[in-house]
């Protein structure tokens, strides 16, 4: 799965200035709310805050994946943010996030969205992809990252 095609550069936000989960969240919104594919970037920010309060998306391993199936959007778009500092994002263990993907899809995009989820994961899971993620210095590397790497 070529993950890019929900990604563009203008989707990709290094140096993240975000101190807390609500502000990392907000932060992210307001750079895929530029996206054409983003109908309402304030109902998107609302439907993800009410979807992280119902489990953190902190994974764990410096990640989160913060998501919504929304109405706010006219199909899956994905939005890559890093911190340098981290953020406390009350990850399953305990540790600040580094890495960010914000996933937001359509309603009736259950099986396209578990999929970009699942292939997210996956790529997560792997100590040196993460390392390559907190190292790049395009947005264009992150896009080729998660459409390459294994």
């Amino acid at each position: 799965m070529k993950l890019s095609k929900f990604c563009d550069e203008t989707l990709v936000k290094f140096d993240m200035t975000a101190k807390t989960k609500e502000e990392a969240i907000k932060e992210l919104v307001e750079v895929v709310g530029a996206s054409n594919m983003v109908k309402d970037a304030d109902a998107l920010l609302q439907d993800v805050i009410n979807r992280e309060n119902l489990v953190t998306t902190g994974v764990g391993y410096g990640v989160a994946f913060p998501h919504a199936k929304t109405k706010a959007v006219k199909g899956i778009v994905i939005a890559f943010g890093r911190s340098n500092d981290g953020v406390e994002f009350d990850a399953m263990d305990h540790k600040p996030v580094h890495l960010f993907f914000l996933i937001a899809a359509p309603e009736d995009a259950i099986g396209a969205h578990l999929n970009v989820m699942a292939r997210l994961s996956y790529l997560m899971k792997s100590e040196s992809n993460r390392k390559l993620l907190q190292s790049v210095g395009s947005p264009g590397d992150v896009l080729e990252l998660i459409d390459n790497i294994e």
